[in-house]
């Protein structure tokens, strides 16, 4: 298939599913703008917890190996007793700040339309 027909376009690992994979475990993009946007690009696993309500310590830690699995992340582990964690933004991480960044100011600016939706039985917004 050559690359930007319709046929590509549909392909399970065609760029817009794969960014849509991104955004489908909601904990991804949020981490990474908390990263970025509230503690300069690196975090240890306390702050990010405190920075993130809702989210559980085993979720957190659970989206970090797989962050850290996809390079969106890089984990730094200091030589002091007891060892301190933090990870750090990767410069792929970075990019994907843009896409968030748009797509959070967004809703933002458009918090008024999200308001009208009706819940899904599954959210925990009430």
């Amino acid at each position: 298939m050559k690359a930007g027909t319709p046929d590509a376009a549909g392909r399970e690992d065609c760029a817009p599913r794969r960014v849509l994979e991104l955004f489908a475990t909601k904990w991804t993009s949020m981490i990474l703008h908390t990263l970025a946007s509230r503690h300069g690009g690196a975090a240890r696993t306390g702050a990010l917890l405190r920075s993130l309500p809702g989210i559980s310590k085993k979720m957190l830690t659970q989206t970090l190996r797989e962050m850290e699995g996809s390079g969106l992340i890089s984990r730094h582990v200091e030589a002091t007793t007891p060892p301190a964690v933090e990870y750090r933004l990767t410069a792929l991480g970075t990019r994907f700040l843009e896409p968030i960044d748009l797509l959070y100011g967004w809703g933002r600016a458009n918090a008024d339309a999200l308001d009208l939706l009706t819940v899904r039985p599954s959210s925990r917004r009430r």
